[in-house]
C-alpha cells in the first residue's frame, strides 16, 4: 500500500470502526455524482493505517481510480518549492530578510497601488523591497489574476500572468510581474499569490540550475518520488486522471482530458506555485520527510531547525488578522502561515478539530494534505474537481480523521 509500512489502525492509536466513516463519506460523494473520485490516506507513527480509493479516473472511459493514479497537485507544489529554496538558505546563500532584488534586479524600487483602474491608476513607492520571507509567507504584495477582487488582479490578467501555460521563460514572466504595481505594502497583508512561482525562479538564479532540475535532483529523485514531474510522460498517460468541473446543471464535465492534457505538452515554464503532477505514494513520502524533521530513510534533506522555522507562524496573528478571513472554502480565523504552509494556531478560533502547530495546504483541484507533529499523523486527500471551493470536503475530512484517534 503506497510503498509504505502498514499497520492496523488500533496499533497506531486509531479506530478501524471510526475510520470506516471516511470510506462511507467518500463513497457517498462519488455515488451522488458530486465528485468523480476520491483517495484518502492516513499515516500515523510512520505507518499507513488507512487507504481508501473510490470512483473513476475517467468517467466516460470507465477507468477506475487506483492508488497509483497520477493527479494534478496544483498548489500543493508550493510546499515542495519552499523546501527547495530553504535548502539554499541552509547553504548560506541568502537571509530571510534579504530583498529579492539582490538576485532579481527588476524587483527593486517597486510601486504600490493606491487607487484607480487598470488604465489609469495612482501608486506610491514601496516602503521596502520584497524579502524572501514575504514570498514564503504570501505577504509580498503580489497576487493572482484569477482572484478578481482587486484592480491589480485585473492588471495581471491583462498582462497574461500565467505560470501554468505561458510560452515565456520563467525569467521573462518574473520580470513582467515586477513591472506591475504591488497590491499592498510588502509585509502588511496576507494575500495568496504567485509568490512561490517567483521563489522557483530564485531557486534557479541562486543555484545556477534550472528550477525543475534542482527540484528533481535535490528533492524528488532522492526522496524516491518516482512519479512526480512537471509534465506527463507518454508512457504514464494510462495512469493519469481527467480533470472535472461542475456544469451549471450540476453534472461533472471534463475540462482537461486525460489523454490530451495540457500537462502532456512540454511547457516552457515550470510553475513552482502549481505545476507538479504526483501520486499519493510520492506525496506521502514528502510528508514523512517533513514529519521526520527533514530526514527520511537515512538521508537528510533539511535540518531539524529549518523545518521547525518553516512550520512556525510568521504572521502578525492569524490570516484573518492579516486581511484574509476566508480563502477557497475555508475560513482563516485561528490559522496562521509559515514558510510554505498554513499553520494551525487555535482550533477553537478556527472552529475545527486540529492541533496547534499542524501545517497544511491544498490545491485547485480540491486536493489537500496536513501534517500534525503532535499526533505524528499525516492525512492526504486527492480528487480532481475545480474550483476547490465547490464543496467543503477538506474540512469534513479533517473531522472524520481526527475523530478516529483513540489514544
Amino acid at each position: 500500500m503506497l510503498g509504505m509500512d502498514t499497520a492496523r489502525p488500533e496499533d497506531v492509536g486509531l479506530s478501524s470502526e471510526r475510520l470506516a466513516r471516511v470510506n462511507a463519506w467518500a463513497d457517498k460523494w462519488v455515488a451522488d455524482g458530486k465528485l468523480p473520485n476520491m483517495l484518502t490516506a492516513v499515516m500515523r507513527r510512520g505507518k499507513l493505517a488507512h487507504l481508501h480509493v473510490t470512483g473513476k479516473a475517467d468517467i466516460a472511459a470507465g477507468i477506475d481510480l487506483k492508488a497509483d493514479t497520477i493527479h494534478r497537485f496544483y498548489s500543493m507544489t508550493k510546499p515542495m518549492t519552499s523546501a527547495c529554496i530553504m535548502m539554499l538558505y541552509e547553504e548560506g546563500r541568502f537571509q530571510l530578510d534579504d530583498p529579492i532584488s539582490k538576485f532579481i534586479p527588476s524587483f527593486a524600487n517597486q510601486r504600490v497601488y493606491v487607487s484607480g483602474s487598470r488604465g489609469k491608476y495612482e501608486t506610491v513607492p514601496a516602503e521596502r523591497d520584497i524579502t524572501f520571507r514575504d514570498l514564503l509567507s504570501h505577504t509580498s504584495g503580489l497576487t493572482y489574476g484569477f482572484m478578481e477582487v482587486h484592480p491589480v488582479d485585473a492588471m495581471y490578467r491583462a498582462a497574461k500572468i500565467d505560470f501554468q501555460t505561458s510560452e515565456k521563460t520563467l525569467a521573462q514572466m518574473v520580470d513582467t510581474v515586477a513591472a506591475l504595481p504591488l497590491l499592498c505594502q510588502p509585509g502588511s497583508q496576507w494575500n495568496y499569490s504567485i509568490s512561490t512561482d517567483v521563489l522557483g525562479h530564485l531557486v534557479a538564479v541562486i543555484s545556477g540550475m534550472p528550477f525543475a532540475e534542482f527540484m528533481r535532483t535535490r528533492l524528488t529523485d532522492p526522496l524516491g518520488m518516482v512519479d512526480t514531474t512537471f509534465e506527463l510522460p507518454k508512457e504514464k498517460v494510462d495512469r493519469f486522471t481527467a480533470l472535472y468541473t461542475r456544469s451549471p446543471n450540476g453534472e461533472l464535465t471534463v475540462i482537461d482530458d486525460r489523454e490530451k492534457s495540457v500537462f502532456s505538452m512540454r511547457p516552457e515554464i515550470k510553475s513552482g506555485g502549481g505545476g507538479i503532477l504526483s501520486t499519493a505514494s510520492d506525496y506521502m513520502r514528502f510528508c514523512r520527510m517533513l514529519l521526520n524533521k527533514g530526514e527520511l530513510d537515512g538521508k537528510r534533506y533539511l535540518g531539524r531547525k529549518t523545518v521547525e522555522l518553516m512550520t512556525a507562524n510568521h504572521l502578525k496573528g492569524d490570516m484573518a488578522d492579516m486581511g484574509q478571513p476566508r480563502f477557497s472554502e475555508s475560513p482563516y480565523y485561528g490559522i496562521g502561515f509559515g514558510l510554505g504552509f498554513s499553520i494551525m494556531l487555535d482550533p477553537a478560533r478556527a472552529q475545527i478539530l486540529g492541533t496547534p502547530g499542524e501545517y497544511a495546504w491544498g490545491g485547485a483541484a480540491s486536493t489537500a494534505f496536513w501534517c500534525d507533529p503532535a499526533e505524528d499523523m499525516a492525512v492526504l486527500l486527492l480528487t480532481q474537481l475545480v474550483p476547490s471551493s465547490t464543496y467543503p470536503i477538506r474540512r469534513e475530512l479533517r473531522v472524520l480523521t481526527y475523530q478516529a484517534i483513540i489514544d
